[in-house]
């Protein structure tokens, strides 16, 4: 049963990003369904034209006709998914004031995503390297704005908090918990993305909320530490220790 890409998702819903209403970009984006499951399938590097040929029941000059070469297949899946997660983002986030909740927007919104389009999700997520030149530098632009907004997220919440901790590491820690629940997500027994997302997001917020909190006065202990142990590191010196 074929998996709906992130492209062919846009036909049947609407929402921010493109829609694709003509007959070229429907059968565009029903030879990205059969990319997507046979890049799922085989992996990027072991597919080739033939593969995708085969599979969207497109003759070669066909598939040539959309596309240039299979990385450019990669690079339009990766070019639509990362723009529709980042404009519905930002279209939520416009709704939503309080940190914590902007934070959990964010889960909400990349689990849904996740979970309605996994196989291509995976495909993104194992292929993330292949593309080059200009193909890889236009994804990577998009994703270090999403990776920004989220930076965004948890430097405000750290700030609203009064919390010690790095943004960076918190950042990457989240994505690490999102991008690989296709490994383990079963519908039968997994919650779905809105219960997921709750969960998720306890787990991170308690997370994060369990760092050092900024204090004057633990600054000021922390000079008058750092002082006292100049003070013993310049008497060692004079005694030669």
């Amino acid at each position: 049963m074929a998996t709906v890409s992130p492209i062919q998702s846009q036909l049947t819903r609407s929402g921010p990003g493109p829609s694709l209403e003509t007959r070229f970009d429907r059968r565009l984006a029903k030879i990205l369904v059969h990319a997507t499951n046979v890049f799922y399938e085989k992996g990027y590097a072991a597919a080739s034209m033939r593969d995708l040929s085969r599979a969207s029941g497109v003759s070669l000059s066909g598939l040539y006709y959309y596309f240039e070469s299979k990385e450019e297949l990669l690079y339009l899946i990766q070019k639509h998914t990362f723009t529709t997660i980042v404009a519905r983002l930002c279209a939520r986030l416009d709704e939503v004031d309080h940190p914590a909740e902007r934070i959990r927007m964010f889960i909400l919104n990349h689990l849904e995503y996740f979970l309605a389009n996994q196989k291509a999700m995976k495909v993104l997520s194992h292929e993330d390297e292949v593309l080059k030149n200009g193909f890889g530098s236009e994804i990577a632009a998009i994703k270090r704005e999403y990776y920004r907004i989220c930076i965004e997220l948890l430097d405000n919440y750290k700030r609203g908090k009064g919390l010690e901790f790095s943004s960076r590491t918190a950042v990457l820690t989240l994505f690490g918990m999102m991008n690989w629940i296709y490994t383990w997500y079963n519908p039968r027994v997994d919650a779905g993305a809105s219960e997921l997302a709750r969960e998720m997001g306890d787990i991170f917020l308690q997370g994060i909320g369990a760092a050092p909190v900024k204090s004057s006065e633990n600054k000021g202990s922390q000079k008058k530490k750092s002082a006292f142990s100049n003070r013993n590191d310049i008497l060692r010196l004079r005694k030669g220790v």
